[in-house]
């Protein structure tokens, strides 16, 4: 078989990587509109491939997405150029979905802010791609921002290239430095869909009309895909989507041979069997539509069905000479969450919600199937489970997307997975930058040194803003973000990503005030609330239903403080002086899922139902609840 390899220049596979809101799926929207994807008379909303419910509420990429823009402007010399773009998500918490979505692609376009410049995430992204040897298109976003500072930003994106460059040239010694940072710079305003490759003033559009400097950069840097015209079929499994009508689709980038519709191919499982499956439909992308196709050759993007149980990483190749592709690789995870089934008195009141272990088992099974960066392990209970995953936000996002399926949770406080090397416990650290107004370095540094960080580098731009980094243990960032924003009043912007393990860092303090915890089982009644309400603050509003155990507020002491909040004003037919002022009544906070599981302590968990989350003691009754503190102190 001879190993030449021959070029597909009519196609190109691009990922958009970038740190969260710093307008990856504004350009993709831009790039699908002016090249005429949607059709006239659609109405279009915005964020287009921000498809799911939480998407467009947190604002934020939760998966890795493909669309496809058939280019046929100036630079395309008059052919029709198919250009497969990636999007993929900004947060670290969700890393596998950029590994698994940079595995498709032959290079990235890098977007910068061009006033909040690179930040970790963008650290982040862009290690991979350059671990992965793809290459590079920065785009400075957001250039007629008022605070705009483009020089520096592109400076500062120039040397964080250069650093991770030589960090990873160790393992990698075929990295080409000169290559890495002779990386084409485009200027771009996404939202107002104009690009240009001449630098524009601070806070000043491109002077370009449209987008064609970027897609002519792109057709120019990124290389088209090469296969070996004499190789037998190999086909990556890189998504997985589901149609109602098709049942489970997999996403493949085919890197060489042809894949055709009724084809009856192999199938190479995770565990090295091989498998004679044929392919019932075979679907390509079309701007945002999924649209039958005969055939599909090396370099291009697709989805089959008729492979019932094929899973991420797996490979379609030849029936009669197999040749099976790696598979995908991801970081291990760094925090877990016991999740299992609602064992509160309140359980199984909402009609139609899922309880039993059974169907919350399958449910995590499910999102396994399709999140790669995920672990589910079971704990002594059989009705609960170790799930483990990239960060905080990843794993609310999981019980957040359960609870809105109808089922009923009991989720445990984040804890970290840690490592024993050479006897000693090893715990995930995160690398932290934090940008803030000045006026909050003290408060932020008390912050960060309660929670075990240390700080290792500190800019000030001269703008009222200051530029701080901290390594810090993962753990100590468990809650944080409700702290941070509270000092900072809510103009602080924290950011992470995982940066190794080290030593254990001893006790951290997570919060400083306990728990008002109800008594006894009933119903919250404002006169309770109205003599109680000077002890803290509440989560519960009046005529809530409550039980034994569970946390109805916020002491403001330091120790857990059990309270009646049912207690009801006694009646006599002596006339009061002075009448009930319920308008005295301070309103309650009303805490999210995020929020409640930051605010658990290790002894608590939150009750996660489709029409309320509660936060409750893991053991309920007040005297069983001493015994285990006793205990604990004596071990």
């Amino acid at each position: 078989m001879s190993e030449t390899t021959t070029q597909r220049a009519d196609l190109r596979n691009v990922a958009i990587v970038a740190h969260v809101d710093h307008g990856k799926t504004t350009i993709v929207d831009a790039m699908l509109q002016q090249t005429n994807a949607f059709s006239s008379h659609g109405e279009v909303e915005e964020r287009v491939m921000d498809s799911g419910d939480l998407e467009r509420e947190k604002g934020i990429t939760i998966l890795a997405k493909n669309t496809t823009v058939f280019y046929d402007g100036p630079a395309a010399n008059g052919e029709t150029i198919t250009i497969n773009v990636i999007d993929t998500p900004g947060h670290a918490d969700f890393g596998g979905e950029v590994e698994r979505g940079l595995s498709m692609v032959d290079g990235v376009v890098l977007l910068v802010d061009a006033s909040e410049g690179p930040l970790p995430q963008t650290r982040f992204v862009l290690r991979k791609a350059l671990e992965a040897k793809l290459p590079v298109i920065v785009v400075v976003n957001k250039v007629d921002r008022p605070d705009a500072r483009i020089d520096e930003v592109v400076s500062d994106t120039m040397d964080l290239l250069l650093g991770l460059a030589s960090d990873i040239a160790e393992d990698h010694p075929d990295l080409d430095l000169d290559a890495v940072l002779d990386v084409p710079v485009v200027y771009a305003s996404g939202k107002a869909g104009r690009a240009a490759t001449d630098q524009p003033g601070n806070g000043e559009l491109p002077d370009n009309e449209d987008l064609e400097p970027l897609f002519r950069t792109i057709i120019e840097h990124i290389p088209a895909p090469s296969y070996n015209p004499d190789g037998v079929l190999q086909a990556h499994v890189t998504n997985l989507d589901a149609s109602p009508f098709l049942g489970r689709l997999a996403l493949l980038r085919i890197f060489n041979g042809t894949l055709k519709k009724g084809q009856t191919v192999a199938w190479a499982r995770h565990d090295g069997t091989l498998k004679s499956v044929r392919i019932s439909e075979l679907l390509a992308t079309k701007g945002l539509d999924r649209v039958p196709a005969e055939s599909a050759g090396p370099g291009e993007i697709v989805a089959v069905a008729g492979i019932e149980d094929i899973t991420i990483g797996e490979t379609l190749t030849d029936l009669e000479n197999p040749e099976p592709l790696p598979l995908i690789t991801v970081d291990d995870p760094a925090i877990s969450m016991t999740i299992g089934i609602n064992t509160s008195p309140l359980a199984g009141r909402v009609k139609g919600a899922k309880v039993t272990a059974r169907q919350v088992k399958d449910r995590l099974d499910k999102e396994l199937i399709g999140n790669v960066s995920l672990r589910v392990l079971p704990t002594q209970r059989p009705d609960a489970w170790e799930v483990q995953g990239r960060g905080e936000l990843a794993l609310a996002i999981l019980v957040e997307q359960m609870r809105r399926e109808g089922f009923e949770i009991t989720a445990g406080k984040p804890q970290v997975v840690t490592r024993t090397v050479d006897g000693k416990v090893h715990e995930p650290y995160e690398h932290m930058t934090i940008d803030a107004p000045d006026e909050f370095l003290g408060a932020i540094t008390q912050l960060m040194a309660a929670r075990k960080g240390r700080m290792e580098g500190m800019s000030n731009h001269g703008t009222g803003w200051v530029r701080m980094e901290f390594k810090v243990p993962s753990r100590g960032l468990i809650g944080f973000r409700t702290k941070f924003l509270t000092e900072t009043r809510g103009a602080g912007i924290a950011s992470s990503y995982a940066d190794g393990y080290e030593p254990w860092a001893g006790e951290i303090e997570y919060r400083t005030n306990g728990s008002m915890i109800a008594d006894r089982a009933g119903v919250v009644t404002p006169y309770a609330m109205i003599n109680l309400q000077e002890r803290g603050s509440f989560f519960v509003e009046p005529t809530s239903e409550v039980y034994e155990g569970m946390i109805v507020g916020e002491n403001s002491r330091a120790d857990d403080m059990d309270v009646n909040i049912t207690k009801e004003k006694k009646l006599t037919n002596m006339r009061s002086s002075t009448a009930d002022s319920f308008e005295n009544l301070t309103p309650p906070r009303k805490l999210t899922l995020e929020e409640s599981l930051e605010f658990a302590r290790e002894d608590e968990c939150v009750e996660v139902t489709p029409e309320a989350i509660r936060i409750r003691k893991v053991v309920l009754d007040a005297n069983e609840r001493l015994k285990v503190a006793r205990q604990r102190a004596r071990a």
